[in-house]
């Protein structure tokens, strides 16, 4: 959560450094100063670091999410990391660090759930005796 407020922090503070051009502004802003606004966001800032004393709930919800989306973001970053290692590895075909790289190929939706039974699925059903057909009562 400070990481947000640390780059909202920021960022307001280099876009409230931009200038402006002459004839545009209101009357509001043309007597703003940099020391002004840096003075202005350094008490926002101040302000922001209280929070967890007034809310410690909400303290405590934004950092579980904040972990959650940490662990989302790594799982994601690896299984990023594993696609390309297979991609490099299948489109060189060659020995990375002396070992040998054998790609993987992924299973797609065709080939995932097609011929998936075993000989004894594939068996036809008891049927009864083989003689003769029953005759009807």
């Amino acid at each position: 959560m400070m990481f947000l407020l640390r780059i909202t922090f920021w960022l307001s503070l280099v876009i409230l450094l931009i200038p402006f051009g002459t004839d545009s502004g209101s009357g509001a802003t043309k007597g703003l100063s940099a020391m002004q606004a840096f003075s202005a966001a350094g008490a926002a800032v101040s302000d922001l670091s209280q929070f967890c004393s007034r809310q410690p709930d909400a303290c405590v919800a934004g950092s579980q999410a904040a972990v959650a989306l940490g662990e989302k973001a790594q799982t994601a970053a690896e299984m990023v990391l594993d696609f390309l290692n297979k991609r490099q590895a299948g489109d060189t075909g060659s020995a990375h660090g002396g070992v040998s790289v054998v790609s993987e190929k992924l299973p797609t939706a065709e080939t995932s759930t097609q011929n998936t039974l075993s000989p004894s699925d594939r068996a036809p059903a008891w049927r009864g005796p083989q003689g003769k057909p029953r005759q009807p009562a």
